[in-house]
């Protein structure tokens, strides 16, 4: 016993003297965790916009965008037969009230095609005062989460001010907050404590060696007395009984009753947004320079449009590498995941109408590696993704193409 107390006084010590340094609070979405192929292969999303970052408790705040399913869809992660959109928060700091995918109300999982477009918007409503960080992401089933840009919200007011109250069928207004909170706590004590005295009943008894033993004995028949059958037959009908029973009390009571919706909602992708035909985008071949940083790009260029275009960004994971001398023509997504300055080409002239050319882009830039992008070096499935937006400066047209190739790291 001596031997083991200097051990843990040791441990205590060595706890105690680590409790006075400060621990910073963790606040991110692990969006960085996934693999580079994933997040620039699967959901590809363009214009997301919030109504506002600055908002009070009870107000209301919604966010909208764009997204691409791609057509390069990765052969490791299953299709999105069954795909659902949330907003990641910490904690319930928003309720969402409103969804829409398409212009159409949207409440269950839908099924997206690769190579369609979608446009979404998700209404919600302040819960809790705080700055937070917050995304739209997709849950694909099977696959994981595919996070939408993040910013930071700042909610104010008072929490106790919060209201989340709706009228039901029959012209009663219920509080969301508290209604059936005491129903839903009795029941869950309830059942947790028949669980667990069917569970004290079997394991208050000599367990697994005994059990052996009594087994290799011949003496099986000992193990489960009268009382056990008949404690066991109570069960498995009152249970059932019981479920039922409530079941019919419950369904006379609310007779209007919606119950939670299962289904697989099917909604078709818009009319073509990306690889809409007008100026093709061939991508020819990619290089990783992993000491600069940089991806170059090779593309043949189809301008089948009535004017001249260029290319202005390159979109990848939600970060933007811009072409600085296009800057000014369309609005920055967001300023930490802007790299305004990241994308040079070989030839910036205007590409004219009916005009084939191949060119070369440079794609330079820290964020392949604070974004952790570069790992996609190391993926089984080393091939990169994205969106390649051409602007016509006369027209005041954007054209958009999905693009993926296989990947050649550079190491000098």
């Amino acid at each position: 016993m001596k031997s083991l107390f200097k051990p843990w006084l040791l441990a205590m010590l060595c706890i105690n003297v680590l409790s006075i340094f400060a621990v910073p609070t963790a606040q991110a979405h692990g969006e960085k965790a996934l693999e580079p192929f994933i997040r620039m292969r699967t959901i590809q999303w363009y214009d997301v916009q919030w109504s506002t970052q600055t908002f009070n408790v009870n107000d209301e705040v919604s966010v909208s965008g764009k997204f691409h399913v791609a057509e390069d869809w990765p052969i490791s992660v299953p299709k999105p037969e069954a795909s659902f959109l949330n907003i990641s928060t910490p904690g319930p700091v928003l309720i969402r009230t409103e969804r829409y995918l398409n212009g159409k109300p949207w409440t269950n999982s839908v099924s997206l095609e690769p190579g369609g477009d979608y446009e979404f918007k998700v209404v919600m409503k302040g819960r809790l005062p705080g700055r937070y960080h917050i995304h739209p992401f997709f849950n694909l089933k099977d696959a994981g989460q595919v996070m939408g840009p993040g910013v930071w919200l700042e909610i104010g007011g008072d929490p106790g001010d919060f209201t989340n109250t709706i009228q039901t069928i029959n012209g009663e207004l219920i509080d969301m907050e508290s209604f059936g909170f005491a129903n839903g706590v009795f029941w869950h004590l309830f059942w947790g404590a028949l669980a667990a005295a069917w569970l004290l009943w079997w394991v208050r008894r000599p367990l697994f060696i005994s059990r052996y033993r009594m087994l290799d004995a011949g003496l099986e028949h000992e193990l489960i007395t009268n009382q056990d059958k008949t404690i066991a037959k109570a069960v498995l009908v009152g249970v059932p009984v019981l479920v039922l029973a409530l079941n019919a009390v419950t369904a006379n009571q609310y007779p209007d009753a919606i119950p939670l919706q299962a289904g697989l909602d099917r909604i078709l992708p818009l009319p073509a947004q990306v690889n809409a035909g007008m100026v093709n985008v061939d991508t020819l071949k990619a290089e990783y320079n992993v000491a600069q940083r940089a991806m170059l790009l090779q593309f043949s260029v189809d301008n089948r449009s009535q004017g001249a275009v260029r290319i202005g960004e390159f979109s990848s994971s939600n970060v933007h590498f811009m072409n600085a001398d296009l800057a000014n023509l369309h609005s920055k997504p967001g300023k930490d995941d802007v790299s305004n300055n990241g994308l040079s080409l070989d030839d910036n002239a205007p590409i004219a109408p009916g005009e084939q050319r191949t060119v070369t882009i440079e794609v330079r830039d820290a964020a392949w590696e604070s974004q952790k992008l570069d790992g996609l070096i190391k993926d089984a499935d080393s091939r990169v993704g994205g969106l390649l937006f051409l602007y016509d400066e006369v027209m005041g047209k954007r054209y958009i193409s999905s693009i993926s190739t296989a990947v050649i790291p550079k190491f000098n």
